[in-house]
């Protein structure tokens, strides 16, 4: 039950987390663009990640349990941030080329190729 209890204050500060997220991109020129739905996305991926991991480590049998499942989180962690960290970069690279041609449009200056 008390785990029950941590779980859902967890999703409840994620939750929160998220609407403070989407209000701060809103602001920036980031925002609604495929970098700040990655960034979320990401996030959200990687929280719950860490809540799986915990859990698991709350039923482990003995140490050599916890060391496999430390092991089993860390290759996976590495895998994943590889992937994220290249789909971040694309998307990045996409928002950024975007906002150089929206502002040289703006100034009637052809876009650089």
């Amino acid at each position: 039950m008390a785990q029950e209890k941590t779980v859902a204050k967890t999703r409840g500060a994620v939750d929160d987390y998220f609407n403070l997220m989407q209000k701060a991109f809103s602001f920036y020129p980031v925002g609604g663009t495929e970098l700040a739905e990655k960034m979320r996305s990401y996030t959200e991926q990687n929280i719950f990640a860490a809540e799986d991991f915990v859990r698991k480590l709350s039923q482990a049998k003995d140490f050599q349990d916890i060391i496999r499942i430390q092991t089993e989180f860390m290759q996976t962690q590495f895998s994943i941030g590889a992937e994220q960290t290249k789909g971040l970069t694309e998307a990045f690279t996409k928002a950024s080329t975007g906002q150089i041609f929206n502002a040289s449009s703006a100034h009637g200056a052809r876009a650089p190729l």
